[in-house]
């Protein structure tokens, strides 16, 4: 089955959410919605006068055109994957349905003349 919109979900250190925006923008993305999350601790985790330091995260999810989003999975990858300061993760994920969506309306036609005139 082929979907129309993809979401795309960014893991970043926090900070970073307008890396990922930017990114996402210049192959088509339109906007996004940040969550403020944090990392999970492990036994590698940092600590600080003896308080385990969890990293803050944001989380972006940006709902795309399925045609577009390998585009910006790569451009996300880029700018703030494993390799850069904002250890990024990115996937998406197929969405079924989607209501709200700013797309731009088609324009009405003007009435044919024979809906214009009265019996």
């Amino acid at each position: 089955m082929k979907f129309k919109h993809e979401v795309i979900f960014c893991v970043v250190n926090a900070g970073f959410s307008d890396a990922v925006m930017d990114a996402a923008k210049q192959f088509g993305a339109r906007g996004g919605t940040v969550i403020h999350a944090r990392g999970t601790a492990n036994k590698e985790a940092e600590k600080l006068f003896e308080i385990t330091v969890q990293p803050e995260k944001e989380i972006v999810m940006i709902l795309v055109d399925s045609e577009i989003k390998n585009d910006i999975l790569h451009a996300l990858y880029k700018a703030v994957g494993l390799n850069t300061p904002g250890q990024g993760i990115a996937f998406s994920m197929p969405v079924s349905e989607a209501v709200g969506l700013n797309t731009p309306k088609p324009k009405k036609s003007a009435p044919k003349e024979s809906e214009t005139k009265e019996n």
